[in-house]
């Protein structure tokens, strides 16, 4: 890769660096030809250009949030190749939580100070929609104060098909039900041949985001996501880019863009092709110069690493993720990253970046702006519960929580 770019690239990276419009050919060749450091300089500079005199002058301030993932079931009729976490539904090792173990799971995480859950699972050939309004309802009923952020649109696809209804009436009773906003889960890549290879038994990428249009248009918003490494092009990435942005210009609904990278271990992929770091670095930051549209850009530290997770903080992510209280799926495939609030809020700090707790909705919370006012608890930390971490395990004083 050269050290210089042509005058016709350099024209066009300033012009996103001020909050101009990429095409997906300029994209496609700055992600492939643009230096590392000056794709990172262009994406910094359009994100303290979009956030200054919002998270202060120069856009300093970085956020994370408190959540947690709880899997209902690991059961799931669409056996993705890079999924480490699914058993096929007659397998002996499929299991499903009973929603009094969701609800002592949700108790936990408001006791740690958490704010949100992330609802997700397999594909469970008996749950319809039926299923996902009694656990939201019962979640709301007992927690109102906990933002159901969960699901995606292959769980509204699968859901409206064994209910036999249709995707607007499965989204609708879901918003009724208490569901608040959804994660994105199931993009994987959007582009049609890639798609394919890794995911044959799924919506399409056009469905997916007909189904998230179809849920903005409903007054859910939503966050969007990307699996790199699993053997995809540097056009098939940039085309999933564009994808989403066509459908953010027309809806807005789109909260984030949340890049993370295929984990290689007991899985049908067997991690034949991974994504570097370099590529997700330079990702991250394509991401924040084309999605002009897309207000946030989040860092993987769950996928990528606390070292890696704080580099994107320089090259155009605004947030660093969550101290995930429990996590199993991405867990399963190989991503052993721990972390706690602490150590997060150390490394938006040691980036030259102010840290903030924040909503689901990314208002501020808590803004550290004192480092003598940081939280000293070491209690709030990822994967006190998890199935595919060694030690992660519900702490003894937190698992006696009486919810009712």
């Amino acid at each position: 890769m050269s050290s210089k770019i042509s005058a016709e690239l350099q024209e066009a990276l300033d012009r996103a660096a001020d909050g101009g419009r990429l095409s997906y050919d300029e994209a496609l060749e700055l992600y492939r030809h643009a230096p590392l450091h000056s794709l990172g300089v262009a994406a910094d500079a359009a994100r303290r250009k979009r956030y200054s005199g919002v998270y202060g002058e120069r856009g300093e301030i970085a956020t994370y949030i408190i959540e947690r993932n709880i899997n209902y079931t690991n059961s799931c009729v669409t056996a993705c190749k890079f999924c480490a976490f699914y058993a096929a539904p007659k397998s002996d090792k499929v299991w499903v939580r009973e929603l009094d173990d969701i609800l002592r799971r949700c108790a936990e995480t408001v006791a740690l100070g958490g704010t949100q859950i992330m609802f997700q699972g397999g594909h469970h050939p008996d749950f319809g929609v039926e299923y996902y309004e009694r656990s939201f309802s019962a979640i709301k009923a007992e927690f109102p104060q906990l933002v159901i952020h969960s699901l995606g649109a292959s769980e509204v696809q699968h859901m409206a098909k064994v209910s036999d209804v249709s995707i607007e009436e499965a989204i609708t009773r879901l918003k009724s039900a208490g569901l608040d906003s959804f994660a994105g889960a199931g993009a994987e890549m959007l582009p049609e041949r890639p798609r394919t290879a890794i995911a044959p038994l799924k919506e399409s990428g056009e469905r997916w985001l007909e189904i998230m249009e179809t849920a903005h248009g409903l007054g859910l918003e939503s966050t969007s996501t990307m699996l790199m490494g699993t053997g995809e092009t540097n056009a098939e990435r940039i085309e999933h880019l564009r994808m989403i942005r066509d459908v953010q210009d027309r809806t807005g609904g789109f909260r984030a863009f949340i890049p993370y990278t295929y984990q290689p271990e007991n899985n049908h992929l067997k991690g034949q092709t991974q994504a570097t770091l370099f590529e997700y670095l330079r990702l991250i930051a394509i991401a924040r110069l084309f999605l002009d549209n897309v207000a946030h850009i989040q860092g993987s530290w769950l996928t990528v690493g606390k070292e890696a997770g704080q580099l994107s903080l320089h090259y155009g992510a605004d947030d660093l993720g969550s101290v995930m209280l429990e996590e199993n799926v991405v867990s399963s495939a190989g991503a052993k990253h721990r972390s706690n609030r602490m150590e997060l809020i150390h490394l938006i700090r040691a980036a030259g970046r102010v840290p903030a707790q924040r909503s689901t909705t990314y208002e501020l919370i808590n803004v550290h702006t004192d480092p003598a006012d940081d939280p000293v608890d070491d209690h709030v930390m990822s994967h006190i519960a998890s199935t595919a971490i060694e030690g992660g395990t519900a702490h003894p004083e937190l698992k006696l929580i009486d919810v009712r």
